[in-house]
């Protein structure tokens, strides 16, 4: 039985003497901006003359187009976005491509649906699997893998969407409250399956709470809800797979935000449009702190089975080093963290993006 989209090479069709890299970006998550930063900043240090580059953006109402990632320049604040007057890209082009860079940030691209699709076309793609994609998508799912795993967390509590509707019984409402109150404030409100800190409020008071879990939900009807780590440090390390397949962890990075910005913690507005979320890359740690937090980094990325690379967040608390999250597919813009600890682990940014599609484009199709 044949499938519909087939990474089946026509024999018919001439040879290409270069390989045909898709590299697709936008996407219908709140995330959509970040990802055009992304792609923009990946496509500038693609060798154009090493692969056949086709940008193709997917629209904030899931249309798939082809792109070409040139913006002009934005105003302070803001983020670019796919166009919708571009000619449609149809999926099952896909099935001419040698690779994939899906450089898609949070649902319907980061959480295994893309993923999924590639799979079923035959076509290799950088990043992470199906699984490893959920899971490392859905923070709830996360924090179980991790705590299978033997990695340190903070406590957590997750809403599903009947546990904080209009039609919940009282008795289920207060049971919900209850378990959130035990947690202690401050809390972190956060949708369960979004990046970038997009919906995630601190709450300090409780009489806030509702606002905060409704907020959440604009983005996502699943929201979990994390006690605060005092005093914390914010560290994140990289992750990317060597030739071998074998995980390799970069320097530890550290986020300091600006006391100067209007910012409780490191936000959306912090990380993408203000540029007050400053980065010390190498953290000032000990050697014991920081070879810890390397070897959690690459025991996370094994412990839900990612492919390709991850950044690995961390917590450094009054009670200790916890894990945060892992990114399957994290940020390349000017901001992000991912490509700066591995400039400053000796691997340039154009360099570490090569290492990536080639690490594709080695990797079998189908089950690995």
């Amino acid at each position: 039985m044949s499938n519909v989209i087939s990474g089946a090479t026509d024999p018919s069709e001439p040879i290409r003497s270069t390989p045909r890299l898709v590299v697709l970006f936008g996407g219908r998550s709140s995330e959509h901006g970040v990802s055009c930063l992304t792609a923009r900043q990946v496509l500038a240090v693609i060798d154009h003359d090493r692969y056949d580059v086709r940008p193709v953006g997917i629209t904030r109402d899931g249309r798939w187009v082809r792109e070409s990632a040139e913006w002009p320049e934005l105003a302070p604040g803001t983020l670019p976005e796919v166009r919708s007057d571009l000619p449609e890209f149809a999926w099952d082009e896909l099935r001419d491509a040698d690779v994939v860079f899906p450089l898609l940030h949070g649902p319907w691209g980061e959480d295994g649906t893309v993923q999924g699709l590639l799979e079923m076309a035959d076509v290799r793609y950088v990043g992470a699997g199906v699984l490893a994609s959920s899971v490392g998508m859905d923070k709830p799912f996360t924090k179980t893998v991790f705590a299978t795993a033997g990695l340190p967390q903070l406590p957590h509590v997750t809403i599903m969407p009947w546990q904080w509707s209009t039609t919940v019984s009282d008795k289920e409402r207060q049971r919900s409250e209850d378990r959130i109150r035990a947690l202690g404030l401050p809390v972190f409100v956060k949708p369960a399956r979004a990046g970038s800190s997009s919906g995630v409020t601190m709450v300090e008071s409780w009489d806030v709470l509702d606002a905060a879990v409704v907020e959440a939900r604009r983005h996502d009807p699943k929201v979990i809800i994390e006690a605060a780590a005092r005093n914390k440090r914010e560290l994140e390390c990289g992750v990317i797979q060597g030739p071998d397949g074998i995980p390799v962890a970069s320097v530890v990075g550290e986020i300091v935000v600006d006391d100067t910005a209007d910012h409780e913690f490191y936000d959306f507005e912090a990380k993408y449009l203000d540029g007050s979320g400053q980065m010390a890359i190498p953290a000032d740690l000990s050697p014991t702190l920081s070879d810890r937090i390397r070897a959690y980094a690459v025991q996370a990325f094994e412990a839900i089975g990612a492919e390709g690379l991850a950044r690995v967040d961390f917590f450094d608390t009054d009670d200790g080093l916890v894990i945060n999250e892992i990114n399957t597919m994290p940020g390349f813009t000017p901001f992000s963290m991912f490509p700066q600890l591995w400039e400053a682990t000796g691997v340039p940014y154009a360099e570490l993006v090569e290492r990536l599609i080639s690490l594709a484009q080695a990797r079998d199709t189908g089950l690995r």
